[in-house]
């Protein structure tokens, strides 16, 4: 049994500074790296990637919104024509900067907005597709399990990694509580570790209603702007290879 643990890295940007990538690298396996609409800026880029490739992480896209202010977590109205745009331009310049560090890209992942959205609107999901097969049709699309992106990227030849989220609240209809609302970012890291631990041997996670729902896990992700990101991401990779579950790069299955 094994599982990928990746991370959202990448997302400063100019003189502000979110999360502790350098942490985070020395426990995730995957890392997915903002492009510059929602966080970083093209230095942050190349030096991630760097990062990464020194604590031999996986390297992925994470396009979002083009909305810095908001993080990429506001919802915007685009079409699916700006949508596709916006995530070709953004993969195109992750696997560039990825190429010329001897890097390949592993997979793409939609931020915050974009990504919930396009796990609901098949449109949406369609045209995240049609860019990213459009880069190579190798790459890996990250996307919630049973999401309109994850029916989306099948249908655009991809292959999809169901991804869930450790450190977050479910509600009963398999979506993420809002961060708004209380009890939505988990920090206990033992409640981390365990919700983990079930949802890759047992495909099930308890819901903030106390509902139990079944979800296919691939990847598990750790939000890497959580404060203490990088100790949770070390004490979860350690408490997933005790209870007997190898953690890899979901490219190296």
């Amino acid at each position: 049994m094994q599982i990928d643990l990746n991370a959202d890295l990448g997302e400063s940007f100019g003189a502000y500074s979110i999360g502790d990538d350098a942490g985070l690298l020395r426990s995730v396996t995957s890392a997915s790296i903002a492009a510059g609409f929602h966080g970083g800026d093209p230095s942050v880029l190349r030096a991630t990637i760097r990062l990464a490739k020194s604590n031999g992480v996986a390297v992925g896209a994470h396009p979002g919104l083009p909305d810095l202010a908001g993080f990429g977590r506001r919802e915007l109205r685009l079409t699916a024509s700006e949508a596709e745009d916006l995530v070709l331009y953004q993969v195109a310049a992750v696997a560039g900067v990825a190429s010329a560090e001897g890097v390949r890209l592993q997979h793409v992942k939609p931020h915050g907005a974009l990504y919930n959205m396009a796990a609901r609107d098949g449109a949406l999901a369609a045209a995240i597709a049609r860019a990213v097969a459009a880069i190579d049709s190798s790459l890996l699309l990250f996307g919630p399990p049973g999401s309109e992106l994850l029916r989306a990227a099948r249908a655009a030849g991809l292959a999809g990694a169901a991804e869930v989220f450790a450190d977050r609240a479910y509600r009963a209809d398999q979506s993420l509580v809002p961060r708004f609302e209380a009890g939505a970012v988990i920090h206990e890291p033992a409640a981390v570790i365990k919700r983990a631990i079930r949802m890759v041997t047992e495909r099930r996670v308890i819901a903030q209603d106390g509902s139990v729902l079944s979800l296919e896990a691939d990847t598990i992700c750790i939000h890497g702007d959580t404060p203490g990101a990088g100790t949770l991401a070390a004490r979860l990779r350690a408490g997933l290879e005790a209870g007997g579950i190898a953690v890899r790069a979901i490219g190296d299955r």
